[in-house]
């Protein structure tokens, strides 16, 4: 994992907790398949991606934070990540039923040419 590819992630994260949405996807490949971490399954694409964060944002204000980063394969980043899940007035969310809460999670981002083609969540 180079340094540039770090940096890279890094600023995915600052860009979207500060609800930035069109720098974090100007890193996106057109294609992309972003996880789905509210219903499951996948986004695909750059305005699908757009369109799940816009409507995830109406409903709840998620924090992530990179504590971890490890390279599992070529062109492959792992990211460890603190979530945390507020309401929109910033209070800690309770007896919500999308599967969003306060936890740590794996991260995966798959890159092809300085892009960032795939974004799954692990255990």
């Amino acid at each position: 994992m180079s340094e540039k590819q770090t940096q890279l992630i890094k600023h995915i994260y600052e860009r979207f907790n500060a609800r930035d949405i069109d720098a974090v996807l100007a890193v996106l490949a057109d294609d992309v398949d972003w996880a789905n971490g509210m219903e499951g399954g996948h986004v695909h694409g750059r305005e699908a991606v757009r369109e799940y964060w816009t409507r995830q944002w109406t409903i709840i204000s998620p924090h992530v934070e990179p504590v971890a980063f490890r390279q599992a394969e070529e062109g492959v980043i792992e990211v460890e990540v603190i979530q945390r899940v507020f309401d929109l007035d910033g209070r800690p969310l309770e007896g919500q039923t999308h599967g969003l809460k306060d936890k740590t999670v794996l991260h995966v981002f798959r890159m092809e040419g300085g892009r960032i083609v795939r974004f799954d969540i692990g255990d």
